[in-house]
């Protein structure tokens, strides 16, 4: 065992010692070592449940002959951080949680690793760390909040954000979004809808990380008790078979995450860190896959924001495994890939079937012909962007319109929400980038404005920076190279006309290169400034969007 080196022989005695003052016995500490790191803290509603999810998960591993040792992790709200400073510290966190744990990992010598994680940038986090350090890792998620409901309607988060769009817009007086305020977040767990954190557990589960159920299984329901006792158990059967993460994070198991992840309709930020994490495990996951499997494999599931649907919704309809089963029956995804249950997909969904139709369509009748995502490139994102195209009305799926372009997201979001932006509008928002930010912002404040006043069907939002799960409408973010390096982002001037045609997957700068020849000749790169040391070093070392926005290694 790994922990051998920390509690064998005379020569570690003190170690001993200080694990006996800790409480422990001789007979505990010959036991396997399984470091269970807990993100819990209070302000989160994703994690204020996960003492308890812990606590079932150490009884498991008790059980089952390990020694659970706990410890924490940092994490972030997004919902919290959201257009201000903070959310410049969202994603950089992802690296810090990475880090945080492979220290913890390493030097305490610990044979296997539970992961007891929920939200946006926490899951990832933590699944990196599971494919950079490569002991016997598994994760367990606290589950999806429910849906909150208000006169008769199913409502989110998202309601709330959209509901200030609604009131600048004169659309709803204030009486009304303190109502939504008050029942759009019922209680525990991740934000109710597809929205990254919830699709990131499903990926989670796809990827063979976590046991069935993950995705979906409700924070409030006792079967993710049980669930969290079943994943310290199963720690040790991966312990006991030396099942490591890179024997189950293979280039096959990545393509059914993208897969599922197409026929869900999942967050925008799957294709940071989907990447992120194979690069983790050492592969390279290109974003062009999200076009290649999209074009095989349809939007099944119409989940919010841009459906009616919540998690509960797709827990009820017989979960992630029900539509692995539906792809898998049509060879859409690889059954051999093996899990942390030590089976294989296959396996792992046998006699799964659906239970609603309308929850988990067929794909002979699907909510669009291709998957969630695409990866749009051009003159204005020449190494590529990113939109949610199930997430678009159809008159804006091709749309030229004049860019208003804005220097920061507080800029655009005033403007928006003072009613600045016309119909046909393209709002552009820079400097918002991984260096740029620095740290990627979330753009949900102004494209939930946009769609609370009316204008999903005629306003397009553009950004260097990245979007809420829980964002929809015409917006295209993680537009690369970013203005701070000089991509062309950093050129578009007021009245500049911008060419979306997702169909074609193009985006462009309709300004001759001989004009843009004579701006960049010009043109001074623009970094926001901040008084953060994390986020400067963050700034130098962190690669593009479509990269991942992970850290170079040099």
């Amino acid at each position: 065992m790994n922990s051998d080196k920390a509690k064998n022989g005379y020569q570690r005695s003190p170690h001993r010692s200080l694990l006996k003052a800790a409480g422990y016995t001789d007979w505990e500490i010959d036991r396997p070592w399984i470091g269970v790191a807990n993100s819990f803290n209070s302000i989160i509603p994703g994690h204020v449940h996960l003492k308890t999810i812990t606590e079932a998960v150490k009884a498991g591993i008790y059980a089952a002959g390990g020694l659970p040792l706990e410890f924490p992790t940092i994490g972030v709200c997004d919902g919290i951080a959201m257009n201000h400073e903070g959310m410049k510290f969202s994603l950089p966190s992802r690296e810090l949680i990475m880090d945080s744990i492979e220290v913890m990992a390493k030097a305490h010598a610990f044979d296997g690793l539970v992961l007891v994680t929920n939200c946006d940038k926490i899951i990832p986090g933590m699944a990196m760390a599971a494919a950079k350090i490569n002991i016997p890792s598994i994760v367990i998620s606290g589950g999806p909040m429910m849906a909150g409901k208000l006169a008769g309607k199913k409502i989110d988060l998202n309601s709330v954000f959209e509901g200030v769009g609604m009131l600048s817009a004169g659309k709803m007086d204030e009486k009304s979004l303190k109502e939504i305020e008050d029942n759009a977040c019922p209680g525990c767990g991740s934000c109710s809808g597809m929205f990254t954190a919830n699709t990131m557990n499903c990926m989670m589960e796809v990827l063979g990380l976590a046991l069935t159920g993950n995705g979906t299984i409700p924070a409030t329901h006792a079967g993710r008790v049980r669930l969290a006792k079943d994943t310290g158990r199963a720690i040790m059967a991966l312990i006991n078979k030396d099942i490591k993460p890179r024997d189950i994070l293979t280039k096959e198991a990545f393509d059914n995450a993208v897969a599922v992840d197409l026929a869900l309709g999942g967050s925008t930020n799957t294709t940071l860190h989907l990447p992120a994490i194979a690069w983790a495990a050492g592969l390279n996951l290109s974003l062009d896959a999200f076009n290649e499997i999209g074009a095989r494999v349809p939007h099944l599931c119409s989940m919010s924001p841009s459906g009616q649907h919540h998690i509960e919704d797709l827990w009820m309809a017989g979960g992630v495994q029900a539509l692995m089963a539906q792809l898998l029956d049509k060879n859409l995804i690889n059954g051999e890939c093996i899990t942390v249950t030590t089976k294989t997909v296959q396996e792992n969904v046998a006699g799964t079937e659906v239970l609603d139709s309308e929850i988990i369509r067929p794909l002979n009748r699907p909510y669009h012909k291709v998957g969630g995502i695409a990866f749009i490139k051009g003159t204005l994102a020449p190494l590529g962007a990113i939109v949610k195209q199930s997430a678009v009305s159809p008159e804006m799926m091709v749309h030229e319109g004049p860019a208003r372009v804005f220097e920061c997201e507080e800029d655009a979001s005033k403007a928006i929400l003072n009613n600045e932006i016309k119909d046909g509008d393209v709002v552009v928002i820079r400097n918002e980038g991984p260096k740029g930010g620095p740290g990627m912002r979330e753009m949900l404040t102004p494209t939930s404005a946009i769609m609370g006043q009316g204008k999903g069907g005629t306003v397009a939002l553009i950004t260097d920076g990245r979007f809420s799960g829980a964002t929809h409408g015409a917006a295209i973010g993680h537009v690369s190279p970013e203005a701070c390096t000089g991509g062309p982002i950093g050129l578009v001037k007021d009245g500049d006309i911008i060419s979306i045609n997702i169909p074609e997957k193009r985006l462009d700068l309709m300004v001759s290169e001989e004009i843009l020849a004579e701006r960049r000749k010009k043109y001074v790169p623009k970094c926001q400034e901040t008084s953060s040391h994390f986020l400067e070093r963050y700034r130098t070392f962190a690669t593009s969007g479509v990269e991942g926005a992970v850290l170079k290694d040099q």
